[in-house]
């Protein structure tokens, strides 16, 4: 029986090893996949957002890119993306330099307001684990300083545009690995928010841990010249009056993840969640109180339009709302 048994399963090797070297022939790593334009695109998962100087430029699963030159009206997608990787967070720190970050590690850069990007980085240069692990946001000072941070308390810097990118985890009071989501510059200080109330603030040297009133997971932080927001997990939100010193819980009246932040052109501050709720705050964050949207939408980011509107991007791809 045993003999009959191994001479099957010899006589199927040969019709199973062309089937196995089809399937590995077919096979393309997603960062060796340009993105592949869809007119369904606006209509997919959307995760960040961001203001090239007068326009919106969107990214999401797939690679999938978008920009709106008209309010948010209407959508175009990238002539050229490298790879089909989901992206997750984009910033231009000019009208014409900008940087994505996703899933695999990945970095892209554009230098004509998001119509054609290429990439800089992988986690495959990060090694094995690296490849694995997805980068969550990224933001530059100018087109030459840049940071973008990610799974696992990964954080890599830039100092020539994104030509060469370093691991700075080393800088960081992050010991466990925690995630970060997400890094800004607010009032002229850097802030990184991550998972277990995490949030670092960069005090000339080092990236130093800030001691906060709730440990739960942070999505963001944002603010401005008077006052910082963190915000994250079940409806929290933390705000500080003193460049990040001290900081004091923000009633919200939400129990679901806050997982986008932004000020709207009147200087308000907006909070988006993950159930469709919009809270907008005119005391720089002291308080919030909810706006009437007709089709509420999950959302993951928000950005100001101007013309009085918010775009925000989701699960359900990208809505614009006119502001109260």
């Amino acid at each position: 029986m045993r003999r009959r048994t191994l001479l099957g399963a010899a006589a199927l090797l040969p019709l199973s090893m062309p089937i196995a070297a089809a399937r590995a022939a077919a096979f393309r790593d997603v960062l060796d996949t340009p993105a592949s334009p869809s007119p369904l695109a606006a209509r997919g998962l959307f995760n960040g957002l961001a203001r090239a100087g007068g326009r919106l430029v969107a990214v999401g699963q797939r690679g999938h890119v978008l920009a709106s030159d008209d309010v948010g009206k209407t959508w175009l997608q990238a002539e050229a993306v490298p790879v089909s990787a989901d992206l997750v967070a984009v910033h231009f720190a000019t009208a014409e330099r900008g940087w994505a970050v996703g899933h695999d590690g990945v970095i892209l850069a554009s230098s004509d307001g998001g119509r054609r990007w290429t990439r800089q980085f992988d986690g495959r240069q990060l090694g094995a684990r690296g490849a694995e692990n997805p980068l969550l946001d990224v933001w530059f000072d100018d087109a030459s300083n840049g940071l973008a941070v990610g799974a696992f308390g990964t954080l890599l810097r830039t100092a020539d545009g994104g030509a060469t990118w370093r691991s700075a985890a080393d800088s960081a009071d992050n010991p466990k690995g925690l995630h970060l989501y997400a890094v800004r510059r607010v009032g002229g200080a850097l802030f990184i928010a991550g998972e277990q109330g995490l949030l670092l603030r960069h005090d000339g040297a080092r990236f130093a841990a800030v001691t906060l009133p709730y440990a739960g997971t942070l999505f963001g932080v944002f603010g401005n010249e008077r006052a910082l927001l963190a915000h994250g997990l079940r409806g929290h939100a933390l705000r500080s009056a003193d460049g990040g010193a001290t900081w004091q819980p923000v009633a919200t009246r939400l129990a679901v993840g806050l997982t986008g932040g932004a000020l709207d052109e009147r200087g308000r501050f907006v909070l988006v969640s993950q159930a469709g709720h919009v809270l907008a705050s005119r005391d720089d964050g002291a308080s919030f109180a909810p706006l009437q949207i007709e089709r509420p939408q999950p959302a993951a980011a928000v950005a100001s339009a101007g013309n009085g509107t918010l775009v925000l991007a989701g699960p359900r791809g990208l809505q614009t709302l006119t502001l109260p």
